[in-house]
């Protein structure tokens, strides 16, 4: 076993860990004063949840391949794998591995729990927080780990790739770090639950301000840091691809700052601060899948596109009419997309660029508009039921009052006498 790349592991994975509080922390700082408790604590029931079931029966189904004698299922497409129930059979390291399959398992996780929490952003000010929880269990197990075992499930032999999801195996479309299986995924069910949810009450351009802007600074900025393990980290060993991806992960969002703040300067007349963190934002979107398959000037190509492409993208729920409160359909959704079909214009050797064959350009639009539609019906459907049956949304007046007394019963800012 090697150590070096056991410790890289679980670095990585406590670095996307980390990426959970700091997204509470932006999408916190981007809401009403009386919501900001209510925002946070949804990425905090995600966190909790979602790494309980995770343990319990989300890697059984996310890693299961028809190799293992307990597979149930269909191979590439969904199954469970019963031996990794409670991860029981993840507990003995084999010989000649090069970490320990319990420290795969802790990266991964990390990754099922911040896909789910980014999906909150869609519905501030205006969802259950019990509501919240069941849809996020129900949408963790028959969308995300399905997903992501299309995309991050393999099957290594002698050093090769001899099974695996369909996406990556069998399609042959390239996700490095997950831009179809987290941001495709959680921005399509983001648009299905603004649309399940409604507009919040005098949605309209210009409205609703961040109430601190600091917060979603500090938000932005851990983002950006656990996003390192998030995209390196998913080599899982600590050499040159890993460097590769680490060096995109500087360029890309640093463009996408620069891309997004000359939109709002064209636009608006000035380059503001929260302008600067969604584009940090959108070009680590982007660069996901495309980290390990672009060179560093591309890279930073891709930033200045997903920068500037993202910052009109946000004003689509205004031409449109849904109420995507912070902007996930904008910057997920959207750079998820443009990142993934960007690999198949310009990835290293397979692009259209290099090849001249539009192959693999359409290798990435069927990953990436499958899991788009299968999200967004999936998550409409589970949404309605949830809405129609306990309640999703809060009472109109409860919304006025604000959401952090009436479902939490505290105050983000509350002010007493020593």
């Amino acid at each position: 076993m090697d150590q070096g790349n056991t410790a890289f592991v679980l670095i990585s994975a406590a670095l996307v860990l980390l990426m959970t509080p700091a997204l509470a922390f932006f999408y916190g700082g981007l809401v009403k004063a009386k919501s900001v408790v209510s925002m946070m604590m949804l990425s905090f029931g995600s966190l909790a949840l979602i790494g309980v079931l995770w343990v319990i029966y989300g890697y059984a189904i996310a890693f299961a391949n028809e190799g293992s004698p307990t597979f149930y299922g269909i191979d590439g497409i969904i199954g469970i794998d019963t031996a990794y129930i409670g991860l029981e059979g993840l507990l003995e390291t084999p010989e000649g591995a090069a970490f320990p399959p319990l420290a795969f398992a802790a990266f991964q996780a990390t990754f099922a729990i911040i896909t789910v929490a980014l999906i909150s952003g869609s519905i501030a000010d205006r969802a259950k927080f019990g509501a919240w929880l069941v849809f996020a269990g129900i949408w963790a197990t028959v969308v995300y780990f399905p997903v992501a075992s299309w995309v991050f499930n393999f099957t290594i032999v002698d050093g090769k790739i001899v099974d695996g999801g369909w996406i990556a195996y069998n399609l042959g479309a390239i996700d490095f770090a997950g831009g179809t299986a987290v941001h495709i995924n959680a921005g399509a069910a983001a648009l299905a639950l603004a649309l399940v949810l409604g507009k919040r009450i005098g949605f309209a351009k210009g409205v609703a301000k961040p109430h601190n802007v600091p917060l979603v600074l500090l938000g932005a900025g851990l983002l950006w840091f656990g996003w390192f393990g998030f995209n390196a980290g998913s080599e899982l060993a600590a050499d040159g691809i890993a460097s590769l991806a680490f060096i995109n992960t500087i360029a890309a969002p640093a463009a996408a700052v620069l891309g997004w703040l000359l939109i709002e300067r064209i636009k608006e007349g000035k380059a503001t601060s929260v302008g600067a963190a969604s584009g940090a934002v959108a070009g680590l979107v982007a660069i996901t899948p495309a980290c390990a398959n672009l060179t560093p000037m591309w890279a930073i190509v891709l930033g200045l596109v997903a920068g500037a492409v993202c910052a009109l993208a946000i004003e689509l729920k205004f031409t449109f009419g849904f109420d995507d409160s912070l902007d996930v359909v904008g910057i997920h959704l959207v750079g998820g997309l443009i990142g993934t079909l960007f690999l198949g214009f310009f990835a290293t050797d397979v692009g259209l660029l290099f090849s001249g064959s539009f192959d693999q350009l359409g290798k990435q639009a069927i990953a990436a508009f499958t899991v788009l539609i299968f999200s967004f019906v999936l998550s409409y459907i589970i949404g309605t039921i949830i809405e129609k049956t306990m309640g999703f949304r809060i009472k109109n007046e409860d919304e006025l009052a604000g959401i952090d007394t009436i479902v939490h019963g505290e105050e983000g800012y509350a002010l007493q006498d020593a």
